[in-house]
């Protein structure tokens, strides 16, 4: 795979691995290679399925623990999605997310205006914000014509 998103996410897997003391283990290569590829925002066990096919011996628990390690260092996030499996997003760039209450699919998006818009002054008091993230929910453009 020659896929620049993934080596960046690599190298700083490799990075985050030496700092904080993991293993960078072949499970670990091969969940970011799967998540930095997927478009679909996958859950877990969707991430599971595709990686078992490579790695028959990977279990679900260790996709689950993978991915909170992954949260938590910064290399994804996951996508809220009410009253459904965690989904996970490995694209870091600035984007906000439409959630289809029919369908559940996830379609990113970007909105340059509430990404540069200035913060009330108590919402600043909360600390060090790093990330703005929207998520909309209502039906997508498949979805419509079928609810009308």
């Amino acid at each position: 795979m020659n896929d620049p998103d993934f080596e960046c996410k690599l190298d700083r897997l490799k990075q985050l691995s030496l700092e904080q003391g993991l293993r960078l283990t072949h499970q670990r290569l091969e969940i970011l290679r799967e998540l930095a590829a997927a478009m679909d925002h996958p859950s877990a066990e969707m991430i599971y399925k595709r990686v078992r096919v490579r790695m028959p011996t990977l279990s679900l628990d260790t996709v689950y623990r993978t991915l909170w390690t992954f949260e938590r260092l910064g290399l994804a996030f996951r996508v809220p999605a009410l009253g459904e499996q965690g989904r996970f997003d490995g694209d870091l760039s600035p984007h906000h997310h439409f959630v289809c209450d029919a369908c559940s699919e996830i379609i990113d998006f970007t909105w340059d205006a509430f990404e540069n818009i200035a913060l009330p002054g108590t919402e600043a008091a909360l600390g060090r914000i790093d990330r703005k993230q929207v998520v909309l929910r209502g039906l997508c453009g498949k979805c419509v014509p079928q609810a009308a």
